[in-house]
């Protein structure tokens, strides 16, 4: 049976001696289905409390109708920031829960807690120096850095702690890192946007849109990714010492290309321009670099580790050939919607994102950073893709 350039499926029975598969797991206990829902509850209100004090403090100091445009125009670099980090996801994807919880998180969480801070840190310079310029200066060198990516980067840290099954390494530090920080600044843009109608009409906001939802957009999510980099890196060893060091110099990464960042664009006055052309763009070519090097190492990483399951026979090459490129994954999605239709895609796309947890999985094994039901988990997922190759054999 082939999916596309001639590869044929392994046979879909494992071998003989290979590892057993076990069933699902024991129906969850009305304890723990309560503390979920408990969860989810206190989620719901605490997002809703936030969004609850944005909008107020927004529409009594811009007004609705600015408000709702500054909302409008904020909302556009969504469309560029959040498809990068989704194709930077596509090997493995997260779950969408978890997605969402980031961006709502960077949105009103991190956005008001920053704004409280960033204030009080405003007063505070203030009274110190007499200067407003100054205090202003002070605030986003060193409060803002050191305060908004603590906020932002505490997601990170909360999901792998939390939800170590779901966090396999550097590309989900960085992908839960951009979509945080992704809206982040879309709460931070509508201030600035709202604030540059307010005191300069047409001509101010069309000059802030262009320079914050154009031409840095990825401003806050290459900051932030730093952090994500070395959560992810904590979260594939078992050092003690890197465990702790990875995160902490990750965001302190963070905080100092953030500081630069933020007195760059401050004092660079009449040679914005020079600025942004000689700091900004370089530090961007930088960022989209370290996204594409990563895509292209989980690729690698998902190939060396499944080839282990296709030594033992669960596996075939030309399935750990397809499984470890993008344009592998692509193809045989449309042999199997050519083929089979939808439900095919569906069994197609279930075959390889257990593979995908699969071979992520063995990575953390094979670094002694897996949890307690590794194996357990190895074995759950063994038997996914044994049912989904069944479906798809079925279907043909």
């Amino acid at each position: 049976m082939t999916w596309g350039h001639g590869q044929e499926y392994a046979a879909e029975a494992p071998p003989a001696g290979a590892p057993a598969g076990v069933g699902a797991g024991s129906t969850a206990s009305g304890r723990s289905r309560l503390r979920g829902w408990l969860l989810v509850g206190l989620t719901v209100v605490g997002f809703g409390l936030a969004a609850v004090v944005l909008a107020v403090y927004y529409g009594g100091t811009l007004g609705l109708v600015t408000t709702l445009l500054a909302l409008v125009l904020a909302a556009i670099p969504l469309g560029i920031v959040i498809p990068t980090f989704l194709w930077l996801d596509r090997f493995e994807a997260e779950p969408v829960r978890y997605l969402v919880t980031a961006f709502l998180w960077g949105s009103l969480v991190a956005a008001l807690v920053a704004g409280i801070f960033n204030t009080g840190a405003n007063i505070a310079f203030q009274a110190a120096t007499g200067r407003e310029d100054d205090a202003l200066l002070a605030t986003a060198v060193f409060s803002a850095p050191l305060v908004e990516e603590a906020s932002k980067g505490l997601l990170v840290l909360l999901i792998w702690w939390f939800r170590r099954r779901e966090f396999d390494g550097i590309i989900d530090g960085m992908v839960y890192a951009g979509v945080v920080a992704a809206g982040f600044a879309f709460t931070e843009n509508i201030q600035y946007l709202g604030m540059a109608y307010d005191s300069g009409g047409d001509a101010s906001l069309t000059g802030t849109f262009i320079a914050r939802c154009l031409f840095t957009p990825f401003a806050h999510p290459m900051f932030t990714v730093l952090t994500g980099i070395g959560i992810g890196i904590a979260a594939t060893t078992q050092n003690r010492g890197l465990k702790v060091l990875a995160p902490v110099g990750g965001y302190l990464l963070a905080v100092l290309s953030h500081a630069v960042w933020n007195l760059a664009a401050i004092t660079g006055g009449a040679g914005m321009l020079s600025v942004y052309l000689v700091v900004e763009v370089p530090i961007f070519i930088a960022f989209v670099a370290l996204v594409v090097w990563a895509r292209r190492r989980e690729g690698r990483l998902i190939g060396r580790h499944l080839s282990e399951y296709a030594d033992a026979g669960w596996l075939s090459p030309s399935e750990v050939q397809m499984l470890s490129t993008m344009n592998g994954r692509r193809s045989a999605r449309v042999w199997a919607r050519t083929s089979g239709g939808r439900a095919m895609l569906r069994s197609m796309r279930r075959f390889q994102d257990s593979a995908s947890e699969l071979a992520l999985l063995r990575a953390r094994m094979h670094h002694s950073a897996a949890d307690t039901r590794a194996l357990e988990t190895e074995r759950e997922l063994l038997e996914a893709i044994t049912a989904s190759r069944r479906d798809l054999l079925g279907a043909y």
